[in-house]
């Protein structure tokens, strides 16, 4: 039976603790594991990457060329004709029945929306105020009937 009397770790669990800077006997004297002088030496004297010392650090040097797109891009919520399929069978599909089917969610409820041509429909459908179509999916819509009114 298991007591408090009897009750130990497993061996290996428990290891004693470095002791630095406590005397040149010891193996971790004089400078305590840290290595030389200066700022790494000190209690907090780490510093973030790309610190050089106050110097003006490489990557700021640098010349910077050319043109960064990223934070002019458009990105967009794609949905397939194949999952609008599933989802409808003879109403208009907008962005806020997309969002009320569950075909929008999280943060793409906000972004713009792409149809993509990949599925067949199987009724023709009226899409409303939807802003982008591929070619597939444009001909895969007119092609069975279905129509694409207020393409922003």
């Amino acid at each position: 039976m298991l007591t408090l009397k009897n009750l130990n770790s497993p061996k290996g669990a428990h290891r004693n603790t470095k002791r630095l800077g406590r005397g040149m006997g010891s193996g971790q004297g004089q400078t305590a594991g840290k290595g030389g002088k200066g700022q790494t030496a000190r209690k907090s004297g780490q510093t973030r990457i790309g610190f050089e010392g106050g110097t003006m650090p490489i990557y700021m040097r640098l010349p910077k060329r050319g043109f960064k797109n990223e934070p002019f891009k458009t990105e967009y919520a794609v949905i397939n004709l194949k999952r609008i399929s599933e989802h409808f069978t003879n109403e208009e599909v907008s962005r806020e029945v997309l969002i009320k089917k569950g075909l929008l969610k999280g943060q793409d409820r906000t972004k713009p929306v792409k149809i993509l041509g990949h599925g067949t429909l199987k009724s023709a459908l009226t899409f409303v105020n939807l802003e982008k179509f591929t070619k597939s999916a444009e001909e895969a819509i007119l092609k069975i009937g279905g129509k694409i009114v207020n393409k922003k």
